[in-house]
Formats: structure tokens, sequence, C-alpha cells
């Protein structure tokens, strides 16, 4: 009888990801990699373009994130260096050194560059919230931004992120800065703008939050289908699916399933998994929650695997390694939401993406 409840403790251990102790391993483990086989990789093995969200500083001083980028990826997003205070800091200043580098690195590297973004409501410079003038002049000022950075990306940056989160948690337009001076049709002008720039380029309207449920993804929905019928210049939809492990894989598949009804082209644009979203601040990365967040992962890209081909624009992690995430610093708590550890050893997240297109 002893050995019968060994047994099942050993099997609730393994496969919960909820209890922890003293014998659970601490991360990183070996334990807690899948072997390296040089002949695969994500670019080399996934029928669709495979993308990190990535930080200049990073490719500039850590070597090991260099070469997981280089050699696992073939899409880059800037992580914040094509951010509207990155580039426009002052009314009549741009600034494209960072930008640049990632461009350069790009194409010295064969690889594609998704531009982030364009018009978002978040941390607009001090220069814009304090700007004075009618409805013109601020229709001019969207236009000259969107035009020139554009403009001096064109054809080197074959996508862009053209709006970014317009829409709020109850499905209507968030209130920004744009909305409150050029009212809804800032979205549209943004999209027509951004195509008269670069008539090549593919532009997308990006948000999180679709799989959250039907209140905010019905009012994302309703938005792309709107500037569609209006024949404004859209030709994706970005989900940035920063999600978590214990998201039901139902709402996974309506937030892609959806997004694929629109004809659009879908890009998972930001995503990772967290794995400690109650933020349990002594919880370690035992084997049964990398077996959970391999799982949810390859449901994700399986999911998206079988949308039509010509609308699978690819899928993009936010950042690399786990300990690059936003969501350590952000939400000050233990997690290890990407298909790398914090030594870039691939996870079993790493399987679970390879898992996906098999």
């Amino acid at each position: 009888m002893k050995k019968y409840w060994l047994l099942i403790w050993a099997v609730v251990v393994a496969t919960s990801g909820c209890l922890k102790g003293q014998d659970d391993p601490v991360f990183p483990s070996p334990d807690l990699t899948i072997p390296q086989d040089e002949n695969v990789t994500l670019q080399s093995a996934l029928p669709f373009p495979i993308g990190a969200a990535v930080n200049n500083g990073l490719i500039r001083s850590r070597a090991p994130y260099r070469d997981v980028v280089i050699k696992e990826f073939n899409s880059l997003t800037a992580e914040n260096a094509m951010k509207f205070s990155q580039l426009h800091p002052a009314e009549n200043t741009y600034t494209w050194t960072e930008a640049d580098f990632l461009v350069e690195f790009a194409r010295q590297n064969n690889k594609r560059v998704h531009g982030h973004t364009l018009i978002w409501y978040k941390n607009p410079p001090s220069w814009v919230m304090n700007y004075q003038g009618d409805a013109a002049a601020w229709d001019r000022l969207l236009k000259n931004h969107i035009q020139t950075v554009i403009s001096h990306f064109k054809g080197k940056v074959v996508s862009w992120d053209v709006v970014n989160e317009a829409i709020a948690e109850n499905g209507t337009l968030r209130d920004c800065i744009w909305l409150q001076k050029l009212g809804p049709e800032y979205i549209s002008k943004s999209f027509i703008y951004a195509h008269e720039a670069d008539p090549d380029a593919l532009l997308f309207y990006n948000d999180y939050g679709h799989e959250y449920g039907p209140t905010k993804r019905n009012g994302i929905l309703k938005l792309v289908n709107d500037l569609k019928a209006q024949g404004v210049p859209i030709h994706g939809i970005g989900l940035q699916m920063h999600t978590r492990y214990n998201m039901a894989d139902k709402n996974i598949a309506d937030a892609i399933n959806t997004a694929a009804a629109t004809g659009l082209k879908v890009h998972i644009a930001e995503v990772e998994i967290s794995m400690n979203p109650d933020n349990i601040q002594d919880l370690t990365y035992s084997a049964g929650l990398a077996a959970q967040q391999k799982a949810k992962y390859e449901f994700l890209v399986r999911t998206f695997n079988a949308i039509p081909k010509n609308q699978q624009f690819g899928i993009t992690t936010w950042n690399v390694g786990d300990s690059d995430s936003w969501i350590r610093g952000e939400y000050n708590r233990p997690d290890w939401p990407l298909p790398f550890d914090d030594n870039y050893n691939r996870k079993a997240a790493y399987q679970g993406i390879l898992d996906g297109v098999k």
C-alpha cells in the first residue's frame, strides 16, 4: 500500500505542476532542457516565419543571445527601438540609430523585419502630449510622423503594426490623445498614410486580449472588419498573445480562428506563456510546469498552423530567453515564459513548438 501511494504522489507531482518542494529542480536544470540537435532549428523546422522581438543592447552585449537570434529566428521585431518616443523624441528631431542598427543586423543575417509600432496610445513623447493645434494640425502631425518613419525604412521593413491597442477591455475605442484630437478616424487615417508612404508594406492592426473572451475580441474584430469594409488598406491582424499556461485551449483557438475568419493575414505577434500568473514568490520551475508549458505552446502552434497558409504571417515571441522577459520586472515575480531558459538552452516549450507542426 505504501508503494501504491508513493506512485500516486509521483504521478501528481510530475503532471500537475502545482506541487513544489525541496526535491523539485531549481531552474535552470539539465532535466528541464531538451537535447541539442544542431540540424534542427525553429526557422528550419517551421513552415511559416518564426520571429522574436529583440533588444539591441542584448544583441550587442550578450553573445549567447545574439547567437540564438541568428540561429533560430528568421523574423525580427524591435522590442522598443521603433516606438514613437524612441524614433521621434522632439517635434523636429528623429533619432534613427537604434532602429537602423536592428535593420542592418537583420539584413546581414537574412532576417525579415516587422515594424512595431507607429501609433500607440501609451507613452507618447511629452511634446506630443503638450502639442497645441487644431484638428488640421494634429492630422499633419500624425501624417508626418507615419510617413517620415515608413519612408525612412521603405524597402527594408516589410510590415508594420500601424495602430497598436486601440480597443479597451470593454470592446470600445480606448480613450487616448489621438482619439481626443482626431476622433475615431485617426485609425483609418493612420493606415491610409502608411500605405501612401510604402504601398508594398503589409499593414497590421495589433492588440492583446483576443484570447480573454468575446467582449474585447468582438471589439477588435468589428474594428478591423469595418476598416476592410471602408476600403482602408489593412492587410493583417496581430494577436499579441501575452498569455498563460492555464488559459483555456478553447479561448486560444477562438482567438486565432476568429482572426483568420476576417480573411486578413494573422500574426501571433508577441507571444509568451506565463507560468506564474498568481505571483507566487517561492515558485520554482518544475518538470510539471515544463510539461504544461510545452503542451500550451504546442496547442497554440498547431491551431495557428491549421489556418489557411496564405494567412500565416508568422509567430513572434516577445524576446528570447526567460531572463529577457518583461514579466519578471513588471510583476516582480519568478516566471519562465519563453522557449529558452536563462542561459538560452532549449526548454520543453521549444519542443512543443516543433511538435505543433507535426
